[in-house]
């Protein structure tokens, strides 16, 4: 299976690619293409110094073709980019592809983290990023509450839930992928229509670590 990572450069991408390169081919996506190979090139070394020998292959490219190329393309992106990045990419990709979004609408203001689609009134990732996707039933809502820091050491054994939103077909691809990455456990909440619940998770994470000084939290449900 090939994964493609839009935004693939930052530390979301980095951690996934390290991790699924084991099992999987990985294209690492940017507006630059050669800042993407490069990327790829040093998350190659590094995946090698972590596995050994990694049965995919990872490589970089623009964004266009790696969402040409993709069987599951992750939207790491900012809120604000949603639309000038999907409108471009999300209308070429393959009709099977699944699409998933850990895209947060967050903002930091005077009294901590806060969710711009409450605050602001302001639509949800999910409901931007469907404007642009051809079968909404691809899409699926992943991966917010993961910690960056953690997630990019490839050695660390993760502990964590992760909150899943989607058609039931779309969703099972992910729920595949989060089981690959040790210590994750897909968390399965409804259809899409509820990913603003899952949206809204992270903020809430991220204030209770400033405010309890919790270093990299992820959140179990027990």
């Amino acid at each position: 299976m090939k994964i493609g990572i839009i935004g693939g450069t930052g530390g979301m991408g980095k951690g996934f690619a390290l991790r699924w390169s084991q099992n999987h081919d990985v294209i690492i996506g940017s507006r630059d293409a050669a800042r993407a190979s490069d990327s790829a090139v040093e998350y190659t070394n590094l995946a090698k110094e972590a596995f050994g020998e990694i049965k995919g292959i990872i490589s970089g490219n623009d964004n266009l073709s790696v969402a040409k190329e993709s069987d599951v393309l992750i939207l790491s992106i900012p809120y604000d980019n949603i639309d000038s990045t999907c409108s471009g990419v999300l209308p070429e990709i393959k009709d099977s592809c699944v699409v998933v979004s850990p895209i947060v609408p967050m903002t930091k203001t005077g009294v901590g983290f806060e969710c711009v689609a409450i605050k602001e009134n302001k639509p949800f990732s999910y409901q931007l990023v469907s404007k642009h996707m051809k079968d909404k039933s691809k899409l699926v809502s992943a991966f917010h509450v993961i910690s960056e820091k953690k997630l990019v050491n490839p050695t660390l054994v993760l502990d964590y839930d992760i909150f899943v939103c989607g058609d039931d077909a779309s969703v099972q691809v992910v729920n595949g992928l989060i089981n690959e990455i040790k210590g994750l456990r897909p968390i399965y909440l409804g259809p899409i229509e509820l990913s603003y619940f899952a949206e809204m998770s992270t903020p809430l994470l991220l204030n209770a670590m400033i405010r309890n000084k919790i270093k990299n939290p992820g959140i179990k449900i027990v």
